[in-house]
């Protein structure tokens, strides 16, 4: 069914018919959620020497934390029996022959930009959530251990922080943001592994912005980010050039960890000193009409965000969406609360992309933990549990080319029947539009090389 998109792309359209603000030279982060250390603690990366392999400078990952019904949204297995089946009718798209949920209009309307990929699958437990966290997140399993794998030095770095370690900061921003929250199930400490930057140190780890724990909404400048009116330009270099002195005074005695606390907390000052560099984290200068299209609730605002932190030159921008656990009240969640918040931030990325030329160069991926069970369980009310053997993942912009379904799983969702792809390709096709092979290495705190993913990208979904 082709679609005339062009209604739903006037208000970027007329957006930017007024003239366009100068692109920020250095964007925005925050402080909120981090640790003095996490914030300012990285090393500059390297810079990357290895030939573009994509047209992708950046990557929007949308996360559906908990793990997403391939059922409920891109897999719907309209004649399949009960259970297996979608609790949602399909719907056509923008592209022929390809149906989506239902519950995703706006989002079928996008079809053209979407390669869907119906045969993603992972070997790691389903039982833990981080296991399947770890392994989108990284392409790798995580370290053998009991129980919930939780953050870990041991575990291999996410691909926020492979970037990170690859081009190092710009300009004051970093390579990787995550917003709005850690990915956890029951609050700090607790955080699932995968999220960092494990063996290559914590000075790769990518900057997550935990506004669940400090307060504040996505969208909004953190006031951590902003020179106190008492204290004024004049009054905070004053108190610079008084910690430099005192600093100088014992500069061969000074232990590494003291050398490192007294750079961070210069970095700090700097960050109080250069405030208009975090303005990407506010939406507040963008058309109301463009704020309406991407939606009031989290996902849409941290959607914006993240349109405006790779404009601002972030390379790789992880963006929430939690509550996809469903073991219980799976229709009302999916119905209520999960896929129209989806639906509108997913599709006003793209539009907003596509309109600011930027899809090009900007590949947007959408996956989570692992997919769910075929059947419905006997909670009451019911829902569908992990699975990890077959589930449906997509990417957008970047060179991917557009209105395909790659792979299939079989009749009732359960495993894929053609074109598999194993998590770790999928990763592997993330860094190919990034510009990086499987032969792409990283280094450890030892210096010791370690290849950045032991997969093979998917070649056929890009454009020749």
């Amino acid at each position: 069914m082709a679609v005339n998109t062009a209604s739903y792309l006037e208000p970027f359209r007329r957006a930017l018919r007024v003239p366009r603000r100068t692109f920020l030279e250095v964007g925005g982060i925050s402080a909120l959620g981090l640790t003095l250390s996490q914030l300012l603690g990285r090393q500059e990366g390297r810079a990357a020497d290895r030939p573009r392999r994509g047209t992708a400078r950046s990557c929007i990952m949308l996360y559906m934390l908990g793990g997403p019904p391939q059922q409920e949204t891109f897999d719907l297995k309209p004649d399949a029996p009960a259970g297996p089946r979608s609790l949602f009718p399909p719907t056509a798209t923008s592209v022929p022959g390809i149906q989506i949920c239902s519950l995703l209009p706006r989002l079928a309307r996008q079809a053209h930009h979407l390669a869907i990929i119906r045969s993603t699958f992972h070997g790691g437990n389903a039982l833990f959530h981080g296991a399947g966290v770890h392994y989108n997140l990284t392409g790798w399993p995580n370290f053998p251990r009991e129980g919930e794998p939780l953050l870990d030095r041991r575990d291999a770095p996410s691909i926020a922080a492979v970037l990170q370690q690859l081009r190092g900061e710009r300009h004051g921003l970093p390579a990787a943001m995550q917003l709005p929250m850690w990915i956890t199930q029951d609050g700090p400490g607790k955080e699932w592994a995968g999220q960092n930057a494990g063996f290559l140190g914590r000075n790769f780890d990518p900057l997550v912005m935990a506004y669940d724990r400090d307060g504040g909404t996505p969208g909004t400048l953190p006031s951590s980010f902003l020179l106190r009116d008492d204290i004024g330009a004049a009054g905070l270099g004053q108190r610079r050039e008084l910690l430099r002195s005192l600093e100088q005074q014992r500069p061969g005695d000074l232990p590494a960890p003291v050398r490192q606390w007294n750079s961070q907390k210069a970095r700090a000052l700097e960050v109080l000193t250069s405030a208009k560099a975090w303005r990407a984290l506010s939406i507040n200068d963008e058309d109301p009409r463009i704020r309406d299209r991407y939606g009031s609730h989290s996902f849409g605002r941290c959607c914006l965000v993240a349109r405006r932190l790779v404009e601002a030159g972030v390379s790789f921008v992880t963006v929430l969406h939690g509550g996809w656990d469903t073991h219980s009240h799976h229709l009302e969640h999916t119905r209520d609360l999960l896929l129209p918040p989806l639906d509108q931030g997913f599709s006003a990325l793209l539009e907003d992309l596509e309109v600011r030329g930027l899809l090009d160069e900007t590949l947007v991926a959408w996956t989570g933990e692992f997919g769910r069970t075929p059947s419905m369980n006997g909670n009451n009310p019911s829902g569908r549990d992990h699975w990890a053997r077959v589930y449906s993942t997509v990417l957008a912009g970047g060179g991917i080319r557009g209105g395909q379904v790659h792979g299939r799983s079989d009749g009732v969702a359960a495993d894929p029947a053609d074109n598999p792809v194993h998590v770790s390709d999928f990763v592997a096709s993330i860094y190919h539009a990034l510009g990086y092979g499987p032969d792409t290495q990283v280094s450890d705190l030892a210096g010791r090389p370690h290849f950045i993913v032991n997969g093979r990208p998917v070649t056929n979904l890009f454009r020749r």
